[in-house]
């Protein structure tokens, strides 16, 4: 029988998951007092609501939050 990581195939080229706000604190390092400062600057972020349940979930696509750092980063630089 094979093993769980056996059965683990790559994602097709392009394709990313959206990440959950835990997952992106890990990726950049930073608390999630950060995420949410992040998020009331306006980077993208995408709320999806939960059959079922009232209270919606936030996930985010890394590479529109990496072309927004970049553009916060740009924006920076220039002022």
């Amino acid at each position: 029988m094979p093993t769980k990581s056996d059965r683990r195939v790559p994602l097709p080229a392009g394709l990313l998951p959206l990440l959950t706000q835990p997952e992106l604190e890990t990726y950049y390092g930073v608390s999630d007092w950060t995420v949410l400062r992040w998020i009331e600057a306006g980077m993208p972020v995408e709320r999806l609501k939960k059959t079922g349940q009232r209270k919606e979930v936030r996930r985010f696509d890394l590479h529109a939050v990496k072309a927004w750092m970049a553009e916060q980063d740009q924006l920076a630089a220039t002022a």
